[in-house]
């Protein structure tokens, strides 16, 4: 019996797949968003260097923009073991993990540096997470905290140059309290939409104002439904590393060490990256897209929210996390 060019064709498929699938473990990687972004630049470099220090015997694919879903329900599959890594913001994560909410409070951090100082390899808050993940029975292990760029305030209208000119405006926020009690502070009416329904959002009225790193701005084309763009640097972004526990149990301890290194060295990259993109895409964002920049004095800001800080900390039953973040 002759055998068909389309069935060779689907033989020779399966054997490249069978090539391709040769390794012993197989990690999916989710992010949420478009390049550029330090979190996609994260995810090639785990990819590059687990598979170069396994020898091959773990394979990555990289799932970025949200193709395998929005953050809460990732964390979900995470736990399931359906989805292995994925790298993120904290502030996406406070369904789960509401202690992260500490992480949206503005002005916590001085600079990225002193962000990853404070939450990277062996700190205090890095460990506190960790036992976090386990009390809750996540059924995920957080391999690292690092901080990936400054986020900042942008309309769809309205020009902000101090907090006078925030009252009134529809905030948009993640699902997370401080955020939400953060920016009613300034007289803002906070509304929640989610990362992949923001440009809608923005495009309808739904919300007036939003806050995102430059990134995550630019990646997604924000700049369209919100040319205005104030560089408040209220939140230094704290962005988490986590695998699911299913995954990371059925990795022999020599290949759990590769992939928990990997993550460090990836967030120390992904703050180079953050500060690399900062200081890049305001510039690109002036002069290609015609997005109108202003330089508010942050020490206005400042002076809303600093007596607040403790308030919100007690309210949110954040106490514990704040003194970790404060201490010295």
């Amino acid at each position: 019996m002759k055998i068909s060019k389309l069935l060779l064709a689907a033989v020779a498929a399966f054997g490249m797949g069978g090539s391709a699938s040769a390794a012993d473990f197989n990690l999916r990687i989710h992010t949420l968003v478009k390049s550029p972004h330090p979190y996609n630049d994260m995810a090639a470099f785990l990819k590059e260097d687990i598979e170069a220090k396994s020898d091959g015997r773990i394979a990555v694919r990289i799932f970025d923009s949200g193709q395998l879903g929005q953050d809460p329900a990732v964390i979900s599959e995470i736990g399931l073991g359906t989805i292995d890594m994925m790298i993120s913001t904290t502030s996406n994560a406070v369904q789960q993990v509401p202690e992260y909410a500490i992480f949206t409070m503005p002005y916590i951090f001085t600079s990225m540096d002193d962000a990853l100082a404070k939450v990277g390899p062996g700190t205090p808050i890095e460990a506190h997470f960790q036992k976090v993940y386990e009390e809750r029975g996540l059924n995920m292990k957080l391999l690292a905290l690092g901080a990936s760029g400054t986020r900042n305030m942008s309309t769809a209208e309205t020009v902000v140059n101090g907090p006078d000119d925030l009252k009134g405006l529809k905030m948009r926020t993640p699902p997370s309290p401080m955020d939400s009690k953060t920016w009613a502070a300034f007289g803002m009416l906070p509304v929640t939409v989610a990362w992949g329904e923001l440009y809608a959002a923005m495009q309808t009225g739904v919300a007036q104002a939003m806050e995102s790193s430059l990134p995550g701005y630019t990646g997604s084309k924000l700049y369209e439904v919100a040319p205005n763009l104030a560089l408040t640097a209220h939140t230094i972004q704290v962005n988490h590393t986590s695998i699911s526990n299913r995954t990371w149990n059925k990795l022999p301890e020599d290949l759990q060490k590769i992939v928990q290194a990997s993550a460090i060295e990836a967030n120390k990259l992904g703050v180079e990256k953050a500060k690399q993109y900062d200081d890049e895409l305001v510039s690109e964002l002036e002069t290609k897209h015609g997005v109108k920049v202003t330089r508010p004095d942050t020490a206005a800001f400042i002076e809303v929210l600093a007596p607040i800080q403790t308030e919100l900390a007690k309210e949110l039953d954040l106490e514990d996390e704040y003194a970790l973040v404060k201490a010295k």
